[in-house]
């Protein structure tokens, strides 16, 4: 509870500041770059010698690509069934099933379970949603994004690029290899900025503008992504027996909120740029209430 009472302290901070004139208005992608190539590499590089593979992993890898699917498919059957546009069914298809699973997963999963559920949530993240956001999320780019905006293949090749999916491979080179403890020391300063850095980013940019055209595909966007899906994967997890802590983190990155990068490039496509932007920002809002009864039903 003390972690998730700072976790609040930085997001009203970081809103705070958004009504300061000295952080200019690049301050949340500012530290947002910061997060994504400094301090999320530090914890990976720190915990991924720490992986133990198991059977728990398999579920942990599996979970995100069984989402992609529910979701998806949810998204597809009532967009077709209400008639909703092209463009719309194509921002939901790219921000529902892609969740916010390493910046914020990582500070919810540390203030709700601690430092043993990391290990788990990078597997999720890097095994499910980096390689869904570089494969599928360049398909759904190209399909309904504005020709020419944007490149599949560039897409791709900056997911696998990715800082943290680097950083991966490098911890998996040096599993066996004792980091020293000057290294270990330095790598623990910046992970633990990463917390400070991302709420306080989230409570800058978080901004909600609705227009009536956009409330019916917002709020069932929000219940797939926010309730629906991890209910789903938290029901399947307890039919198949799964009660571990590997599996309380799979259902609990099922119900974080959509990525930022995915809502960025929805919009950069011309993809309904109000409801892209909306379902990022009220999304992780509503992830501050939705995230803690989640954890309550585990």
């Amino acid at each position: 509870m003390e972690n998730f009472v700072l976790i609040a302290l930085f997001v009203g901070l970081g809103v705070a500041f958004r009504h300061m004139e000295a952080f200019p208005k690049q301050t949340a992608q500012t530290l947002n770059m910061f997060a994504l190539y400094v301090a999320l590499p530090a914890v990976i590089l720190l915990k991924v010698p720490h992986l133990e593979f198991s059977r728990d992993m398999i579920v942990v890898a599996l979970t995100p690509w069984i989402m992609l699917l529910f979701s998806a498919a949810l998204v597809i059957i009532v967009g077709k069934n209400r008639g909703w546009s092209r463009e719309t069914i194509g921002v939901l298809l790219l921000v529902v099933p892609i969740g916010n699973t390493s910046f914020m997963g990582v500070p919810m999963v540390n203030a709700f379970f601690g430092e043993a559920g990391i290990p788990f949530l990078i597997i999720y993240d890097q095994i499910g949603t980096m390689i869904i956001f570089a494969v599928y999320g360049s398909v759904i780019l190209a399909m309904h994004g504005r020709e020419g905006r944007v490149k599949a293949s560039e897409i791709a090749r900056r997911a696998v690029l990715f800082p943290p999916t680097l950083a991966l491979a490098a911890g998996l080179l040096l599993r066996f290899w004792p980091y020293p403890a000057a290294l270990v020391k330095g790598l623990e300063t910046l992970a633990g900025m990463l917390t400070p850095l991302v709420m306080t980013a989230i409570g800058f940019q978080l901004r909600i503008r609705l227009s009536p055209g956009v409330i019916r595909p917002l709020g069932f966007g929000l219940a797939v992504k926010l309730i629906i899906a991890p209910l789903a994967a938290l029901l399947g997890c307890r039919l198949l027996g799964l009660n571990g802590l590997a599996a309380d983190i799979a259902v609990f990155e099922a119900g974080m909120p959509p990525m930022v990068t995915a809502g960025a490039l929805a919009m950069a496509a011309g993809m309904v740029p109000e409801l892209a932007a909306a379902m990022v920002s009220l999304g992780m809002a509503l992830a501050f209430l939705t995230l803690p009864l989640l954890y309550w039903f585990l």
